[in-house]
């Protein structure tokens, strides 16, 4: 059978992989939706399933003001002393010279938890790991940021200050020891990502170079002592899409090593799947590609290059396609969904308040850092559908619930229900079309059409570069709901583009209520179709 790159699809980005007895985990970054981080689980390096997402309470993660795309950046999952180690970074600010990043561990018997409380680490950087050695030391490598980067005579490669190496003691539960700088960077620069391993008596560092961009690239060192010096690899990078336009994988980077039971070698990485004018609407998700260790010691792919495949005959289970319809008839939202920043859930929704259905609470507006009521899921395809049922009865115009294309406060598409100033309710479009800083509104049909009285259904086709919605009430036929929208808007590189943008775009529900009243809307299921 067929491994098919992505393995993870839809935004899965910055992949740390481990294994335990037969089977496989990836810990992908998750920014600002909460809960924090996604670990899925696979016997096979094909079929893979969502097991965890670790980071559920206040104590472990709260992003309540965190800018887009924010919040947990480049997890670190690891196994060793009977449990699951994971690092993972909080960050608060990321535009500008300053980051701000702390740093942070939490531990479990099991790959579903208890997770316990954070024990804090450092914040002189961002993508933690944590590397246990053989000889029962632990370390902590991140990178390290330099906000002099504008400085006279400086670059914007300099506030990529290097990899940073300090001891972790797991009895005191903190860092211990002087912080070393062990390694500075290829030619090419902005180095990140740091994982390291050990092998016949060699220190490997697994690097990330290049920024999260179309230069983007996996670089390996190594060194016979943990604090260097670290010697680059012969051909430098091992993975990487810089110079093969011409791929469906774009942006290739950022990954860490794998030894399968049977002694194969996997390295997983980042991609994306960028269509006309190179936007990437699904953010960067995970691919993994097979490698081979050649008799200098060194690893790399196991077939010719460095730009990887996009099938590998390897699998022994088909991928899983993504559509599914779900109902809101338990206590606990499906596993697909996630909202944003808050450690509160309670204030944003309710599966109990109105049995059978998602209750949303109107909060803030679409595209606040603080409380937005949003609830969705990933969009795994370029061409997919999206679709729901909604039942709304606002009272001003400063009311609205429907669905939701959403990737950021500056892109979104948004079909909703709302009260116009006359009284009658309404159906209208509203679209924030990449317009960073200032994310002004457009209003594609104006005040929208007269609605009347009962539920209304929505659908969203996505069809590549086109969004269509779709409306209907009762057993009437699906009507079109204003013009084909620009897809393209919802892209890593639109709004403030690549090197600002780091998630993807979501499908879900959402509800504001500008009013302070928390008006309630009431959804009672939600469809996603992947196909045209």
């Amino acid at each position: 059978m067929t491994i098919h790159n992505p393995i993870l699809r839809g935004f899965n980005p910055d992949p740390s992989i481990c294994r335990v007895g037969k089977t496989f985990y990836i810990a992908t970054s998750t920014f600002e939706w909460f809960p924090g981080v996604q670990i899925h689980a696979s016997e096979d390096l094909s079929s893979w399933k969502l097991v965890s997402r670790p980071l559920t309470r206040p104590e472990q993660l709260d992003m309540l003001g965190n800018p887009d795309s924010c919040g947990v950046w480049a997890p670190c999952l690891s196994y060793a002393d009977g449990q699951f180690w994971l690092i993972y970074t909080n960050v608060r600010r990321h535009q500008g010279n300053y980051k701000d990043t702390p740093n942070f561990l939490v531990t479990a018997p099991s790959i579903e938890g208890p997770w316990s409380d954070p024990i804090p680490l450092n914040s002189s950087g961002f993508d933690p790991s944590l590397f246990h050695d053989d000889d029962g030391r632990k370390w902590l490598v991140n990178q390290l940021w330099d906000h002099r980067a504008t400085m006279p005579g400086r670059d914007e490669k300099d506030y990529f200050g290097g990899i940073v190496l300090q001891e972790y003691d797991p009895v005191a539960k903190r860092l211990i020891g002087p912080v070393k700088k062990i390694f500075e960077r290829s030619q090419l620069g902005r180095t990140e990502g740091p994982h390291l391993m050990k092998r016949k008596g060699w220190y490997y560092l697994v690097l990330a170079e290049g920024g999260t961009g179309y230069t983007h690239a996996v670089t390996h060192a190594r060194s016979r002592t943990i604090e260097g010096p670290y010697a680059l690899h012969p051909d430098v990078h091992l993975l990487s899409t810089k110079d093969a336009p011409e791929s469906p994988l774009q942006r290739v980077g950022h990954g860490q090593v794998v030894e399968a039971e049977d002694g194969t070698v996997w390295h997983s990485f980042l991609c994306t799947r960028p269509i006309a004018d190179r936007r990437s609407q699904m953010g960067r998700e995970t691919g993994i590609e097979k490698m081979v260790w050649g008799d200098d010691g060194w690893l790399r792919r196991a077939g010719v290059g460095v730009v990887p495949s996009t099938t590998i005959e390897a699998g022994k289970s088909e991928q899983a396609d993504a559509s599914e319809t779900v109902t809101f008839d338990g206590p606990a939202l499906p596993m697909a969904f996630q909202w944003l920043r808050t450690p509160h859930p309670e204030r944003l929704f309710s599966l109990t308040a109105r049995p059978g259905r998602l209750r949303l609470f109107g909060r803030e507006s679409v595209g606040s850092w603080f409380e937005q009521s949003l609830v969705a899921r990933r969009m795994t395809e370029h061409s997919c559908s999206a679709e729901t049922e909604v039942e709304f009865s606002p009272e001003t115009y400063q009311q609205q619930a429907g669905l939701i294309a959403y990737y950021g406060r500056y892109q979104f598409h948004y079909a909703y229900v709302t009260l116009a100033d006359n009284g009658t309710r309404r159906l209208s479009i509203q679209s924030c079309n990449g317009d960073f800083p200032t994310a002004v509104l457009t209003f594609p049909i104006g005040e929208g059409i007269i609605l009347g009285e009962g539920p209304v259904s929505l659908r969203l086709d996505v069809v590549r570069e086109t969004f269509q919605f779709s409306f209907r009430q009762g057993d009437a036929d699906w009507q079109k709901l204003g013009p084909a929208l620009d897809a393209l808007v919802l892209a890593d590189e639109s709004g403030p583009g690549d090197s600002n943008n780091f998630t993807g775009t979501f499908l879900g529900m959402c509800a504001q209520d500008l009013s302070g009243s928390a008006q309630v809307a009431d959804f009672s299921y939600f469809a996603y179709r992947t196909g045209e």
